[in-house]
């Protein structure tokens, strides 16, 4: 038996009267998901805790399994782990965003835009190269990622700083949180610094040229320290690949034991390389038990509330992913879920922790299936609830038939 476990992030969403009083989920054309639902069964999983924020670090832990109340100190530190950034006993982490602001004077900033345009991972890397060689020092330093997601690790105490997630904030005033990054005395003449080398640097002049956002400050925020985490084999016996073009999810499959494979042209938005995650999925099946495919596209378009984008994006999971994995898996015996980490809703563009709908198929079953399209709604009415990642899992791998 194989396992497939297909994430679409952020897929989730509240009916919007642009679609007809329809989700993205419910407006997208998913043929391939609906008849994997209609002969599987659908759920609703819970994947973020109470008391816990619903962001994908959270969410995912669930997914592959894990309880996030003992097992999650931050985002960053996962992060850290995909970037071979080893964390020493007193180090935190901080995800580093390149962000756009507009300052309407020295301490009052708006988030434009929490991805700089989603620059280029070129672009930034060069970007995060010049920070790293003027800031750099004992205690401190850079690490480049993908596109606008980077790395910082202090290695001193830091305190009196409240963070929070940038693509909460889009189009909002930041004053008080960049006003506290500011007055920090650990951060302050860094992120200064920063924003002085970032306005000069060619690659901004160039981007503002061209009419793009400029990456001219960068935002920190999902500290932590690095976590103790059971393997896949450890916890189940069973071995695993994983495939995401996020750091966060990188980061996630080393600490779970698993192959992380990297995807030539995986960017994390609406231009990444599906077939060749596909591809990569099948290949990785052949001699692991389980496979964990995360696609980032639908999250983003939510995040921007961009309708049309989020819609395209599922159904381009749909076509793209879904149906080639599937009909690759044509014989073998296999059980696969489809699902996304959290709700993303446009009118919120950022999480909420709703339970999030979710299919379980098995390629085995004689019995009959729900009948149901996947959808938010679906999924709710069915009364079928798996209250935690650790209950997801159990399902998925359990030798008894899917209930």
């Amino acid at each position: 038996m194989k396992y497939i476990i297909l994430v679409g992030d952020g897929m989730a969403d509240y009916p919007l009267a642009e679609l007809g009083g329809k989700t993205p989920l419910e407006a997208a054309a998913t043929p391939n998901i609906d008849y994997l639902a209609r002969h599987g069964q659908l759920h609703t999983l819970k994947t973020v805790p109470d008391g816990l924020a619903p962001g994908s670090d959270v969410a995912n832990l669930s997914l592959l399994g894990y309880n996030p109340e003992g097992y999650y100190t931050g985002r960053a530190p996962l992060e850290a782990a995909s970037l071979h950034v080893t964390l020493g006993e007193d180090d935190i982490a901080f995800r580093c965003n390149l962000v756009t602001l507009a300052f309407d004077g020295p301490d009052m900033a708006t988030m434009i835009d929490y991805s700089a345009g989603h620059i280029s991972t070129p672009e930034a890397s060069a970007l995060i190269a010049s920070l790293a060689a003027d800031l750099n020092c004992e205690g401190l330093s850079f690490s480049p990622g993908v596109s606008y997601r980077h790395l910082l690790v202090v290695g001193k105490e830091v305190r009196d700083l409240t963070t929070v997630p940038p693509h909460d904030h889009t189009g909002n005033d930041v004053s008080g949180f960049w006003g506290d990054y500011l007055a920090n005395p650990v951060f302050g003449p860094l992120v200064r610094r920063a924003s002085e080398i970032l306005a000069q640097h060619p690659i901004n002049q160039a981007r503002i040229k061209a009419g793009k956002h400029p990456a001219n400050a960068i935002w920190l925020w999902g500290e932590g320290k690095a976590p103790s985490l059971p393997t896949l084999q450890d916890r189940f016996g069973i071995s695993g690949a994983l495939i995401s073009a996020v750091d966060l999810l990188k980061g996630m499959g080393v600490y779970a034991g698993m192959e992380v494979i990297n995807v030539p042209g995986a960017t994390g938005y609406l231009d990444t390389n599906y077939q060749g995650k596909a591809e990569a999925a099948l290949r990785a099946l052949q001699d692991h038990d389980l496979v964990f495919v995360h696609v980032e596209a639908p999250d983003e378009a939510g995040h921007q509330g961009l309708i049309k984008e989020k819609v395209r994006a599922i159904e381009d999971f749909d076509q793209l992913i879904v149906k080639p994995i599937v009909s690759g898996m044509t014989g073998s015996d296999y059980r696969i879920a489809i699902t996304c980490d959290h709700y993303t809703p446009i009118a919120l563009k950022t999480h909420a922790a709703h339970p999030v709908p979710i299919v379980l198929f098995d390629s085995t079953s004689k019995m009959p299936g729900c009948g149901l399209t996947y959808s938010e709604q679906n999924a709710n009415s069915t009364g079928s609830a798996l209250n935690s990642g650790e209950e997801f899992f159990s399902a998925l791998l359990s030798r008894h038939k899917t209930p």
